[in-house]
């Protein structure tokens, strides 16, 4: 043990360590655990390092962490380590991270409420929990439900639900969920609806029953249990209430944030109705029991609205409108009630103020005076045993009274509307066994705890010691089951507990004890608990600070209960008086209320003081003695009776538990609070079922199992033939302590832990198992790569040596090249260096020469300039002196002038100031003066600056004259050599002249050509930048033109594609949809057909008593009724409806309620009918007088021919005479003579003749049925006369017999029509009375529909609905028989008319040929005509006899075996014989053989499925042959599009007289219902298959370990004897394909069967593995893939690939492959959401919430990971359900294959009993 615990406590091992906040927190050991430790270094979650320290005694280690594998199991019980962090860590993962609600505890369902309305209800999840096993689905209330179920229809034993919890945590809504699963699942035993009735006590039980707090908005403030009564056939057929514990207190008190009963609310919601005037309501803050919590709105909820549906609900439970109304009356008495204001009259007595309007209200709606209702409730009576005393009483005890008896009317209320509702759900039938479903309050504790809580404790401590019974008792079960030797496990027993509270002696006894006391009272009653059980009982304690409270240890938690208020609680009194005034009520509801009521007075006769907050009921015991007070039974007495009688009740039935836990306080979503969790686990029970688990051997696997798993662990050595020996040995080496297991008999048991350590060996065995394979891969890896980069090294070696040789061998030739080329090269460059230098040299010297002569001449030039230069300065230096020197005058004078002016401007301004007028005269002068000073001013300057540059210039004059005297001096000598020269330079000059014209000509030529070349470069290389510009931006137009257009071609081609597309898939859509729906309508008229003929077999057998036996009804069984049927089985249906009234209307009454509506439409519709038939037969006659100019001419015509044909046979027949004449003595007469001869082929032609002529005679006879009405008065009143007429004409004999046969024919075929006519008026008149009954019908069931109109919205909205579908198909029978006849008249008047014309147009042919007299032609000689016989050739026909018919369809479809049929006949050679029949009643013209072979073959075909539905041979056999029938009325119809493919002698076997359209659609929609008939067979195989051979069986052996399983276990993927595989399934398909191809079914309906069979296999293998968290992993996703794979190859062998079957596996696929894919990244999720297309978000979502690693190396998915994909996948727009359809049937078409086989080849063997049948 010791060195498994070292073992176990190594480093890195996760443990759990208490916490304050979180109860548990996780950490993880940093240092290996030896023995004799007295702490662990461990490190937190957080990272932080602690110490722990171990319990110095005990040396107890932290609880140990359960392997990641295990966290998050369906199954508390499958965890290894059995304990309470274990078990609030898993509920907190599945709660938190994968939003699952509900989760196994061993026999316990504990559910988590979410506060949040989850997808997981609806009626899809419901199916797929029907029919399955507990352990084979996720957690569910849905799957205990199916689990009571299938046990009482099992074990034959009735069930019981037990479910409990806090307020809040979500009882009521479990126990709904629970009844609407019973209610869905069993339906009803007749159609009264008694489970929609079951499902409506709910809102109104709410209303009255429950109430929001503040820890739920809709509390039940009582508890209740309810048996849902089923019959022999497990269907409900009724429901009993028994209620416990009504919280009457808060009628008259509530707590802050609490509110009173939702009824009271709901009608002051509604009090501005009309019908609510009289009850004088308002807000429900103007009553005080309504506004005392402060909270009168609950967030989400419409008052008015509930009222509604609680109103309906009355309805629907029988409890009309007047009744109703009473109630509410009552309600809304005890509001105004409770508005009665007493005062205070003196210390002793109070009063109510006169003419109180509450109390006036009050009295007038119970019906009492106000008078004896105001003195009673101020005054009370006091009894003697000689006197009677009235005492008033103070205004607390009035007050008191007051509410006493608001509480007492409420509760009266209450168990009248409970037992109401009881009468309204019992049902005459007798109850076989009942589930019962217990609603009740969970184990309570809070700061005060008073009668209320000890009652509730009370009644939880008796359901925990049955609970713990039971589980103990399953254990045992378990353990003797397996051989296993029993230890009596140790398990906490609360019988101690339970006698403290209700022994003799308990607290219950001596509480009544106190109340019967005198002067009982709370503290004298507390002395005695503490003198009688302190001492003697340890789970009885006295708190140490008050003498007036005491302890009691429960199993849950220590409770201290406060003994103020017990004694008034448990006596629960009432004033006598007010029952009084109560019971003299003039409202009979009220009397009806208090009919029973006992005198409620205390057993000690004295007035209760004041109440507690709250008050209990029970509901009233009626066998109990009402005479006498002292007897009435206290509240404690009655509930524990009451109590005792519910747990003998759960006793006698098989439990199932449902334990509630509330998470938080505060109603958040999905918010976990371990605290509040950890409290509700160990008050409910959970943690004791763990502890008992955990005491013995919890782990329990199956020795398959085992060694799967563990098969790692063993050796080749260790693994023998036998498992069980093989599992025993390994365990023996693994585990050394072999108390830790046992070897049970198909079982092994572990300890708790055991697993775990199991698990770990197996972790590390696979985990050194992958060291090793990744070290040897790496190795091979490494070795691979270094292989390869030497093989690349040596490659790029001799490749580079190679390279670098040819480099160097092409460096030399280069090299030698390079030398030559130098060599040349420096000598052309040396040579041309020379040349040029010697060019240079003769230029400088040219340059040179020229250069020194234009200097000479430049300075002479010079010199020569400068003369003239002086010349003209030295003229302007005198200039500018004179210039000057007159400025400098100008300018003294001017100083002169100014001097004088400032003078005569000084005399002016002092002239100025001494004259002031002067100035104001004058002021523009100053501005003149001003600006003339500023301009003198400025001059003055400009002098200054003029005498300052004339000194300059003098100066700059005189230095200069200077230095052109020097100047002047040198080039008078220069001018005397230059004289000299002048003579050398003359001839120079005039040659360099012309040089420089001509250079400068040259120059100036060069210039000008340069100048336009340049330009003209310019201008062409600007022109051609310009052209490759424009040619770019051309070509770049003409790229973006060409994209463009391409685009736009695309962009339209795939516009119109997908458009085109688009509108085909609509088109196809909507067409599918169609037929869809018709096909449904068609499945549904089926269905109602079958129930038909049962309702009829149920009333030939009511005298008989029916077999027990379990029946399980379609889930999807709705109310939805279509009354399409033929004809004859309508007429049928009514006829058994009105011969059987009384019956009917106790068996079928929702059927009668359904046509009611449409009675009242009958008449108008028949009368419409009517009218428009009217208007047909008036078109047909004028189309009939059209024609008859025709017939008439035709039957001249027709005359004319039997007389030719008349005169031919006398001819012949004098030809005979002659011969027999003229022979008879030579015996020519004989047999075999010449004469004998003749006279057989003139024998053998009139016999062929004779045939003729009956063809002709059938199409007269049917022409004179349609001019009967207009030749009838011609023939009566001109007959004889006419008659006479053509006797006369004709001269022969036999032609007059002819013509007087034909007559006599025609006055047959008139007898015959007159009949027809008598008996269409006898039909018409049985209409006439039949409408008549209906009318009477009508009548009776007004009286119904007024019922019905009081349904709830959804039942009359179904009701409508049914009504509204009734009608229309009625309708459309009627019309379609009616269109039916008039098209049938039409066509037979149109081939007339047809056979008219042909005959008009021969006989006019055989006219124009020759015209003669009758005389003539006997006159003419006439040889004889020697006709030969024909060979009468077979025609494709068989001939039967009218009463041969039945025996035709009893030998061809009735009791024909399809299995010899396929084996040794050509496939449909039923449905060729009936066609072949069918055609010789066309030939014949006989309109009744075909309708009643038709109707006949139909009937006989439905009969047969409805017998043998259930063999899939049977059914493809008759759809094969149905379709093949279909067909061949089709290619022999004679329309063009179907005889394309015939051939000349098919077409010649066309139908000839009727047209069968409307029968081919009669028989094509039998065609579809044998279809779905097949797929619901095929369906019904293939369903047990599925889930175990696509998910279970583990096809690839050893890939997905089994992980261990808790106590709901589930099927073994270890293919076992009986187990289904992938292998049954592709045999099963097989199968099926193979007997459809023996049938000859289709090729095209074949497809459309498997692509069925695919979506029903892909639908239920996803929809298990979305309610399956087991099959959620990676391994089984490779599983999934691989089984499809193996489906795909099936279609591939049978060539069935392009049938759409594959696509519809698209969702599974995808499934398969999300499970794995990689689950971490964004690129991650994006991948998912474009992989998934075929999956809801919903069912990404519950897939990635369900995938659970089977091994340590996986990874579970992130929350963050699960939110990214939601987010992605927002914006979808798709259906939020989450399962697939399995019931969808794709809507099916039967495609024309016309048959190439000769219906005159086809043989009929003698095997089928056929030998009536003649050929033709």
């Amino acid at each position: 043990m010791n060195r498994e615990l070292e073992y176990m406590f190594l480093k890195c091992a996760r443990v759990w360590i208490p916490d304050v906040e979180e109860v548990w927190k996780s950490a993880e050991l940093t240092k290996d655990y030896k023995s004799g430790d007295v702490s662990l270094q461990l490190m937190l979650e957080d990272g932080k390092n602690i110490e722990h320290k171990l319990d110095p005694k005990t040396k107890n280690l932290p609880y140990l962490r359960n392997p990641d594998i295990l966290v998050g199991e369906n199954d508390l019980t499958a965890l290894s380590y059995l304990h309470e962090p274990a078990v609030l860590h898993n509920l907190k993962v599945r709660f938190i991270d994968s939003k699952l609600i509900y989760t196994y505890c061993g026999i316990v369902l504990v559910a988590i409420n979410p506060y949040e309305t989850l997808p997981i209800y609806g009626t899809d999840i419901i199916n797929a929990y029907s029919g399955q096993n507990m352990g084979d689905m996720d957690p569910h209330i849905f799957a205990v439900a199916e689990e009571a179920y299938k046990q009482m229809a099992r074990d034959e034993r009735n069930q019981s639900i037990i479910v409990s919890g806090e307020s809040g945590a979500g009882k009521t809504v479990s126990a709904k969920y629970a009844m609407r699963y019973f209610a869905t699942v069993s339906g009803s035993a007749s159609e009264a609806n008694v489970e929609e009735k079951v499902l409506a006590s709910n809102p109104i039980m709410e209303a009255i029953g429950n109430a929001k707090t503040t820890r739920n908005d809709n509390s039940s403030r009582f508890g209740k249990y309810i048996e849902i009564g089923f019959d022999n056939r497990y269907r409900i057929i009724g429901a009993n209430m028994r209620t416990y514990l009504l919280e009457k207190s808060r009628v008259v008190f509530q707590a802050d944030e609490e509110r009173n009963y939702h009824i009271f609310y709901q009608l002051c919601a509604s009090a501005h109705l009309p019908e609510f005037k009289a009850l004088k309501l308002s807000s429900a803050n103007d009553f005080l029991y309504t506004r005392q919590g402060r909270s009168p709105v609950i967030d989400g909820v419409d008052d008015t609205k509930e009222l509604c549906t609680t109103r309906n609900a009355f309805s629907l439970l029988g409890i009309n409108e007047s009744y109703q109304m009473g109630l509410f009356q009552v309600l809304a008495a005890i509001l105004h009630l409770g508005n009665v204001e007493i005062k205070d009259r003196d210390a002793d007595s109070s009063v109510i103020p006169p003419n109180n309007r509450h109390l006036m209200a009050f009295c007038e709606l119970v019906g009492v005076t106000y008078q004896d209702m105001s003195q009673w409730l101020c005054h009370r009576k006091l009894k003697t045993a000689t006197e009677t005393y009235i005492k008033p009483l103070p205004r607390l005890q009035a007050t008191n009274a007051r509410d006493a008896l608001s509480k007492h009317i409420y509760a009266k209320l209450f168990n009248w509307i409970v037992e109401h509702v009881n009468k309204a759900l019992v049902t005459n039938v007798k109850q076989h066994s009942f589930i019962g479903v217990l609603d009740i309050y969970g184990f309570e504790t809070f700061e005060i705890n008073s009668f209320e809580q000890f009652c509730i404790n009370y009644a939880n401590e008796k359901l925990q010691q049955q609970f713990n019974m039971h589980v103990f008792k399953l254990e045992q079960e378990e353990y003797m089951k397996e051989q296993i030797p029993w230890t009596l496990i140790d398990f906490y027993d609360n019988q101690p507990c339970i006698n403290l509270i209700e022994a003799k002696m308990g607290i219950l006894d001596l509480l009544d004890e106190e109340c019967r006391m005198p002067k009982g009272s709370d503290d004298s009653w507390a002395q005695k608990l503490y003198n009688t059980h302190l001492k003697t009982c340890s789970l009885f304690e006295k708190p140490r600070m008050s003498n007036r409270a005491f302890i009691i240890q429960h199993f849950a938690d220590k409770v201290e209960y406060q003994c103020d208020g017990f004694l008034e609680k448990n006596k629960d009194t009432v004033n006598e008086e007010q029952i009084n005034v109560m019971k003299a009520s003039k409202f009979d509801l009220l009397v009806e209320l208090f009919q029973d009521e006992e005198k409620a007075t205390s057993p000690t006769g004295q007035v209760q003081g004041t109440g507690g907050r709250t008050r209990l009921s029970i509901k009233p015991d009626k066998s109990r003695d009402t005479s006498s007070k002292e007897h009435k039974k206290t509240v404690g007495c009655q509930f524990r009776n009451s109590l005792q009688k519910l747990m003998d009740t759960l006793n006698a039935t098989t439990p199932h538990y449902v334990r509630c836990i509330k998470p938080n306080d505060f109603k958040l979503a999905f918010s976990f609070d371990p605290k509040r969790a950890v409290q509700q686990l160990r008050a409910c029970g959970v943690l004791e079922t763990i502890r008992i688990s955990a005491a013995g051997f919890p782990s329990r696997w199956t020795y398959q199992e085992f060694f799967s798993r563990y098969r790692v662990l063993m050796k080749q050595k260790d693994v023998l033939a036998d498992k069980k020996l093989t599992c025993k040995n390994v365990l023996e080496k693994l585990v050394q302590d072999q108390d830790k297991y046992q070897f049970g008999k198909t079982k092994i048991f572990f300890r708790a832990g055991q697993v775990a350590y199991l698990e770990k060996l197996r972790a590390d065995k696979l985990r050194a198992a992958c060291i090793r394979i990744q070290k040897t891969i790496r190795c091979w890896l490494a070795r691979k790569k270094y292989l390869r980069k030497r093989s690349a090294a040596i490659t790029i070696q001799r490749f580079t040596r190679g390279y670098q040789a040819r480099c160097l061998a092409k460096f030399l030739r280069r090299t030698q090249a390079a030398t030559i080329i130098q060599k040349y090269q420096r000598m052309y460059v040396e040579r041309k260096r020379y040349k040029q230098k010697q060019a240079a040299a003769l230029a400088m010297q040219t340059i040179l020469r020229a250069y020194m002569a234009r200097q000479k001449y430049q300075a002479l030039l010079r010199e020569h300039k400068a003369v003239i230069i002086q010349k003209h300065i030295r003229g302007w230096l005198a200039r500018c002196w004179y210039k000057r020197c007159l400025e400098a005058i100008v300018y003294l004078q001017c100083c002169i002038r100014r001097m004088r002016a400032k003078r005569e401007l000084k005399k002016l301004k002092i002239e100025a100031r001494s004259v002031e007028h002067f100035k104001k005269l004058n002021k523009g002068m100053e501005n003149k003066i001003m600006q003339l000073q500023r301009k003198i001013d400025e001059q003055s300057k400009e002098n200054r600056l003029v005498n300052e540059r004339l000194v300059g210039l003098e100066s700059s004059y005189t230095v200069e004259s200077e230095r052109m005297r020097g100047e002047l001096n040198r080039l008078r000598g220069v001018e005397e050599d230059a004289k000299n020269k002048a003579n050398q330079v003359s001839s120079l000059l005039e040659e360099l002249e012309r040089l420089k014209k001509e250079l400068s000509a040259t120059q100036q030529e060069k210039k000008t050509i340069e100048d336009w070349a340049q330009s003209y470069r310019d201008e062409m290389e600007k022109m051609v930048a310009e052209l490759k510009h424009q040619n770019g931006l051309l070509k770049k137009e003409k790229d973006d033109l060409n994209r463009l257009i391409q685009e736009q071609s695309q962009q339209m081609t795939e516009k119109m594609t997908r458009a085109i597309a688009e509108e085909t898939q609509q088109l196809e859509t909507d067409l599918n949809e169609e037929r869809s729906r018709y096909q449904n309508l068609l499945s549904e008229h089926l269905r109602l057909e079958e129930k038909y003929d049962d309702l009829k077999e149920e009333m030939a057998l009511s005298s008989n008593v029916s077999k027990p036996g379990h029946r399980r009804t379609d889930s999807t069984h709705s109310s939805n009724e279509s009354e399409y049927t033929y004809n004859s089985e309508y007429a049928e249906l009514e006829d058994g409806t009105r011969g059987r009234e009384d019956v009917t209307r106790g068996i079928d009454t929702s059927l009668t309620l359904k046509l009611q509506k449409r009675v009242t439409e009958l008449e108008q519709d028949k009368q419409l009918l009517r009218n428009e038939l009217e208007n047909r037969e008036e078109q047909l006659q004028r189309a009939s007088a059209m024609a008859r100019g025709a017939e008439l001419e035709y039957e001249s015509l027709k005359r004319q021919e039997l007389e030719s044909e008349n005169k031919k046979l006398k001819h012949d027949l004098e030809e005979m005479r002659k011969s027999l004449l003229g022979n008879a003595a030579t015996g020519a007469g004989a047999p075999g003579s010449p004469a004998y001869k003749v006279l057989l082929e003139q024998l053998n032609a009139s016999c062929e003749e004779l045939e003729v002529r009956k063809e002709e005679v059938l199409i007269l006879r049917s022409q004179l049925v349609s001019q009967k009405e207009a030749m009838h008065h011609k023939e009566t009143m001109t007959e004889p006369s006419v008659y006479k007429d053509d006797v006369s004409k004709l001269k022969d004999d036999e032609v007059k017999q002819a013509y007087v046969g034909l007559k006599d024919t025609n006055r047959l075929l008139e007898h015959q029509l007159q009949t027809q006519r008598r008996t269409y008026d006898n039909e018409v008149e049985s209409l006439r009375s039949e409408l008549q009954n209906v009318k009477e019908e009508n009548n009776r069931q007004q009286q119904l529909l007024a019922q019905n109109l009081q349904l709830p919205p959804e039942a009359r909205i179904e009701a409508s609905l049914q009504h509204e579908i009734t009608r229309l198909t009625n309708e459309n029978l009627d019309l379609m028989e009616q269109l039916e006849k008039q098209d049938r008249t039409i066509r037979k008047l149109k081939k007339q008319l047809k056979v008219y014309s042909k005959r008009i147009g021969e006989m006019g042919a055989g006219q124009t040929e020759g015209q003669t007299s009758p005389g003539q032609m006997v006159d003419e000689p006439i040889h004889p005509v020697n006709i030969p016989r024909r060979e009468k050739d077979f025609q494709g026909m068989l001939e039967y006899k009218k009463e041969d018919e039945m025996k035709l369809v009893k030998n061809l479809i009735l009791e024909l075996k399809p299995r010899g049929v396929a084996v040794n006949l050509i496939p449909g050679l039923p449905a060729y014989i009936l066609f072949m029949c069918l055609r010789h009643a066309d030939y014949v013209n006989d309109d009744q053989k075909v309708r009643t072979l038709l109707t006949s073959t139909i009937n006989s075909i439905k009969k047969i499925l409805k017998k043998r539905g259930d063999d899939f041979e049977t059914v493809s056999f008759w759809l094969a042959n149905t379709c093949r029938f279909l067909h061949c009325l089709k290619q022999y119809s004679g329309d063009e599009q179907f005889m394309k493919h015939n051939t000349s002698r098919q077409n010649e076997h066309c139908l000839s007289n009727f047209d069968l359209a409307e029968y081919r659609q009669v028989i094509s929609d039998l065609a579809i219902q044998i279809y779905q008939q097949l797929i619901k067979c095929m369906e019904n195989i293939l369903q047990p298959m599925i889930v175990s051979g696509m998910l279970e069986h583990e096809t690839i052996q050893g890939v997905s370990g089994v992980k261990p399983t808790g106590l709901r276990k589930r099927t073994s993927s270890i293919a076992d004897e009986g187990t289904y595989t992938l292998d049954s399934i592709l045999r099963q398909l097989s199968a099926f394909h193979s007997t459809m191809c023996q049938h000859g079914t289709d090729p095209e309906l074949i497809k459309q069967v498997v692509k069925q069979q695919f979506y029903i296999i892909g639908a239920v293998t996803l929809n298990n593995l979305l309610l399956r968290k087991d099959m959620c992993s990676w391994s089984k996703g490779m599983q999934i893939r691989y089984n499809v794979s193996q489906l795909e190859e099936w279609l591939r062998d049978k060539g069935l690939m392009t049938c759409g079957a594959k696509e519809t596996l698209e969702p599974l696929i995808q499934a398969a492959q999300l499970l794995q894919v990689k689950k971490k990244t964004d690129e991650d999720a994006e991948a998912i959401c474009s992989m998934c297309h075929a999956l809801t978000t919903a069912q990404i979502v519950k897939v990635l919430n369900l995938y659970t690693p089977v091994n340590e190396f996986e990874e579970r998915v992130s929350v963050a990971f699960i939110r990214t994909i939601q987010t992605r996948l927002r914006d979808r727009c798709e259906s939020p359900q989450l399962l697939m359809d399995t019931k969808m049937i794709y809507p099916v078409t039967f495609p024309f294959n016309p048959s190439c086989l000769a219906l005159e080849t086809i043989q009929i063997p003698s095997s089928l009993n056929l030998a009536f049948l003649t050929r033709v």
